[in-house]
């Protein structure tokens, strides 16, 4: 009877142990994941992060600069990505890339915007104003687009552009076709063309280029703008982030990260300009970031 008893009492206590172990808090956490209040979940800081951006100056100082903020975040695996406008936006809205803080819209890039703006989500504008346009250096005594065709010969019959998959070169075939230019668009890179500015006004000669606002080459030159009575290039276009469908989702810490990013023209004008000057770009954007700790940790979300 007693050994009866014994077995009875040892069941019991057993079960009970089993009942506390399967309402134990840690217990039930074993397929659950600690979050942090400032940036979500812990996992999300192990997980693979990819940044697509374009070979434009002031989208590789932004695109460093979001990068090493995501590291100081806690972030271990950030990768940056180089592609042309196209497969940048195809790549968001096939979830190859994460994000990025290089769109500019709503003019520039509207043709890939209409073409993949419903598989990709709008984060928010991280830069505000930026112009696109035909520019020449202030020297040349001519003020309009519409005056080109009467200058041709003087530039060679040629407007020098950057890559062909880049927004700014589709609006000037646009202006070429509106205007009635008599002129052809020369194909490059943001590099190349920033080459051929310089060994131009190195001996003012005549040139008329593509370029942005912001860009280092304002800073270093007297440039204008051409004035565009038609409106093609439209106003100034924003610089906006973009992310993949479902990235709020799956990690809402480094979506907050990219809420919260926004910066001035005379922010990434301070890294475009120490880049020219030959500083590697990530020592650029470590340089920028050590002289501003509040401005990353508002971002980061410390304050």
């Amino acid at each position: 009877m007693i050994l009866i008893l014994s077995l009875v009492l040892g069941l019991f206590l057993f079960g009970a142990g089993c009942t506390e172990k399967a309402t134990d808090p840690a217990a039930e956490g074993e397929g659950a994941e600690a979050t942090d209040e400032t940036t979500g979940p812990a996992s999300e800081f192990t997980e693979k992060i990819k940044i697509g951006y374009v070979l434009w100056d002031g989208e590789i100082a932004s695109t460093n600069v979001i990068q090493q903020v995501l590291q100081e975040a806690g972030y271990k695996n950030v990768e940056i990505i180089a592609v042309d406008a196209g497969p940048l936006y195809q790549g968001l809205a096939d979830s190859e890339f994460d994000f990025t803080t290089s769109a500019w819209l709503p003019q520039t890039q509207a043709n890939y915007w209409n073409t993949y703006g419903d598989r990709v989500d709008s984060v928010r504008v991280n830069l505000e104003k930026c112009p696109v346009g035909l520019v020449v250096p202030s020297y040349m005594e001519i003020s309009s687009i519409e005056e080109l065709n009467a200058n041709k010969d003087k530039f060679g019959g040629e407007i020098i552009g950057i890559d062909p998959g880049a927004g700014i070169m589709s609006v000037t075939e646009t202006a070429i076709k509106e205007y009635g230019l008599d002129m052809e668009l020369v194909a490059s890179s943001s590099a190349g063309m920033a080459a051929t500015l310089t060994k131009a006004i190195n001996s003012e000669e005549p040139i008329v280029v593509t370029l942005w606002s912001p860009h280092w080459s304002f800073n270093r030159w007297d440039l204008k703008y051409l004035e565009d009575p038609k409106g093609v290039y439209g106003k100034a276009d924003n610089v906006e982030t973009l992310a993949r469908k479902g990235l709020q989702e799956d990690m809402p810490g480094l979506y907050g990260i990219l809420e919260r990013f926004e910066w001035t023209h005379d922010d990434i004008q301070s890294i475009m300009i120490d880049i020219e000057n030959g500083t590697k770009p990530e020592e650029a954007t470590a340089k920028w970031i050590e002289n501003n700790p509040d401005r990353v940790r508002e971002w980061i979300g410390e304050e």
